[in-house]
């Protein structure tokens, strides 16, 4: 995969530090060993997620990579430096492919990321020490680990965007190249070191292999004047971020390239954009064979257990065939091995060893004897070896003949029990084969098709904590203080009611009566859904008390000498309480203005969707309840992760699994 170079570097660093610049930082994460994913929450615009990819790209991204579920331990360190930071400023480094972010939060920090060769992403504290790299390196000129004072790469190559022709003209003197590998070797890549050569030949003829102290002044000139065109556009902020296409060739640059004129061209609103097109499905790309590669492990190891299982129970049966043909031999056969065992013991009767025994019979054998033709062998204990028929037996002479027919058919039935349990092993693997081929089909088709994250136009109860209970009475409540304080002075009318639960850290929120008469039902769900979206879901309880009021007790006005914090108001007047409101809630899609994602009290899902999944306070994170969630109720394709953990009530949480088993037993 193409790596960035250092114009597209200059192009991404300007734009980023327009859009991030007073931004706040907000979590970080590392999907993959060298891709760090820093979020960040930009005032007007909302979140905004910054790829780093060590050695090929830095650019804001729509598609979500997944994230491990234990987080490695340089995104931990970055939430716990720079979470609630703020940017000061976005730069390139010397016109190199190295960006410096610099953060303010109680005191400066500097992301380095490094895009040449394999790359590096290094947090760098306000004396510029390291304090903790992606990868640490040891090389000649830079030691990259931790209290290390950071070196920036040492400066080499030109910077078009600020040099002079005679600076152009020293450059070439001092050459020993031709003049495109000497623009190229100098930072400007073979591909716009080609595009200044073409635009220079459009003025003063120059051919590619020419040395660099061959040059003349008018082609020096011609060629300074095609590199001050290129990228003086570039300086001005006047590009035209592209992605172009021919046959198999795809690109992704800034500036419209004599190169590509022949090329198909998809053009973007910015640079970043472009990039995030170009770069985001190759990666995916390139993690799906990863990824691929670990699931075909997963399953070649059922693949192997089921193929030997199978030869297992293939070897029971050729087990049981053959000890029981055998027994039917020995039978069959039954005078002629009474014969054998005869002489045998006979013979051991008068003092002779088994090794005589053996000598005597093999030249019986070998004289012609009718009774000794089915001798093959005779080891040292006296056990017989006979070939009846091209069947092998064994056969023990201190045993009678049904004794050791049945030494075979016993054999035959110990095959047949344990057949029975390869069998019940066979089925078993079987059903985990299949369910693992499941779920590499799902993980990939999920890699195959990434999702890209678009901002949705939310209704303003979408903006906040919201329900619509079971006789269509909308519910809202506030997400954060400033939301509690919208909910009252915004949304609140003289004839809702205010609820609120009884304790500290809890929305405030409203019931939309528009004219319907209060009731219990209306009382009981609100009051539910108060009581979830407080701290007594995160502390773990099951029931919390509720209380509500009119709109004309709720007031921001506080007692003479007191201060009221945002979102805090204080309530006059006496209050009705809801005693012990259930603290469990439900998630599904309803049609309400439209199909969208509601997380409310069980009954308001039950009575507007049949496909909701019921939640409790747990111990499971947001992140990986979302994706249970989504897999459960996304039936049209409408929800991504984020819309699901947006409507998750604070704290971790359970599937109410007793719920649905109850549900589903009903139904039957």
């Amino acid at each position: 995969m193409k790596s960035m170079s250092n114009v597209d570097i200059y192009t991404i660093s300007d734009e980023l530090n327009k859009l991030l610049s007073g931004a706040r930082v907000d979590k970080s994460f590392q999907p993959t060993k060298d891709i760090v994913v820093v979020r960040f929450h930009v005032p007007g615009t909302g979140r905004v997620d910054l790829v780093m990819q060590c050695g090929s790209r830095i650019h804001t991204s729509q598609y979500p990579l997944d994230n491990p579920t234990i987080p490695p331990s340089f995104p931990m360190l970055l939430r716990k430096r720079i979470k609630g930071a703020h940017v000061e400023s976005i730069k390139q480094h010397n016109f190199d492919r190295v960006v410096e972010i610099k953060v303010k939060k109680d005191k400066y920090y500097t992301i380095i990321v490094e895009i040449f060769d394999k790359g590096n992403i290094i947090l760098l504290d306000e004396e510029n020490n390291i304090i903790q790299p992606l990868k640490r390196k040891q090389l000649s000129s830079r030691d990259i680990s931790s209290k290390r004072e950071y070196q920036f790469p040492e400066e080499r190559g030109i910077n078009p965007i600020e040099i002079t022709q005679e600076e152009l003209k020293e450059l070439f003197e001092n050459g020993d190249s031709d003049v495109v590998r000497t623009l190229a070797m100098n930072g400007l890549g073979s591909l716009y070191s080609e595009e200044i050569l073409k635009r220079a030949n459009e003025t003063v003829e120059i051919e590619k292999t020419t040395p660099t102290a061959e040059l003349n002044d008018e082609q020096i000139a011609g060629i300074f004047n095609a590199l001050k065109n290129l990228f003086d556009d570039l300086k001005e902020g006047s590009i035209k971020p592209q992605i172009v296409k021919k046959d198999k060739k795809e690109d992704v640059v800034p500036l419209n390239l004599v190169k590509y004129e022949d090329f198909e061209k998809t053009y973007y609103s910015n640079f970043n954009e472009a990039c995030d097109e170009f770069y985001s499905k190759k990666v995916n790309s390139s993690i799906k064979d990863v990824k691929e590669a670990a699931w075909n492990k997963k399953v070649n190891k059922f693949e192997k257990r089921l193929a030997l299982q199978q030869e297992t129970l293939d070897n029971f049966a050729k087990t049981i065939e053959d000890s029981q043909h055998k027994g039917e031999v020995i039978y069959s056969n039954y005078p002629s091995i009474e014969n054998i065992i005869n002489v045998v013991n006979s013979a051991r009767g008068k003092g002779y060893s088994f090794k005589e025994i053996g000598k005597i019979l093999k030249k019986a054998k070998k004289d012609g004897m009718a009774e000794a033709q089915i001798y093959e062998s005779i080891d040292k204990m006296g056990v017989l070896t006979l070939d009846i028929d091209d069947t092998k037996l064994i056969i023990d002479p201190k045993l009678t003949i049904p004794e050791n027919a049945e030494t075979y058919y016993e054999k035959a039935k110990k095959a047949k029990r344990k057949s029975k349990g390869a069998l019940i092993a066979i089925e078993n693997t079987k059903k985990q084969l299949e369910e693992i081929r499941s779920k590499k089909d799902i993980a990939m088709e999920h890699i195959a098709v990434p999702k890209k994250r678009v901002k949705k136009d939310l209704k303003w109860y979408e903006k906040l904590r919201w329900f619509l209970s079971s006789e269509n009475i909308l519910v809202v409540g506030g997400r954060d203080a400033n939301s509690n304080e919208n909910v009252v002075k915004k949304y609140l009318e003289p004839n809702d009611i205010y609820l609120h639960a009884d304790i500290h850290g809890a929305s405030s929120t409203a019931i939309k009566l528009n004219g319907t008469e209060l009731n219990d039902k209306i009382l009981k769900e609100s009051g539910e859904f108060a009581a979830s979206f407080s701290s007594a879901w995160s502390k773990g309880f099951t029931t919390q008390d509720v209380f509500w009021v009119r709109p004309d007790q709720v007031s921001k006005t506080p007692e003479a000498g007191e201060f009221l914090a945002k979102g805090s108001f204080v309530i006059r007047g006496h209050r009705n309480y809801i005693r012990g409101a259930r603290v469990k809630l439900a998630i599904g899609i309803v049609d309400y203005e439209g199909k969208r994602i509601m997380a409310g009290p069980i009954e308001a899902l039950e009575a507007h969707c049949e496909n909701y999944v019921v939640l409790k306070p747990g111990f499971t994170k947001k992140e990986a309840i979302a994706k249970k969630i989504l897999h459960k109720i996304n039936e049209d394709d409408l929800l991504t992760l984020d819309d699901i953990i947006r409507v998750l009530p604070s704290g971790k949480c359970d599937i109410d699994e007793e719920y649905h088993q109850r549900k589903k037993y009903e139904k039957n």
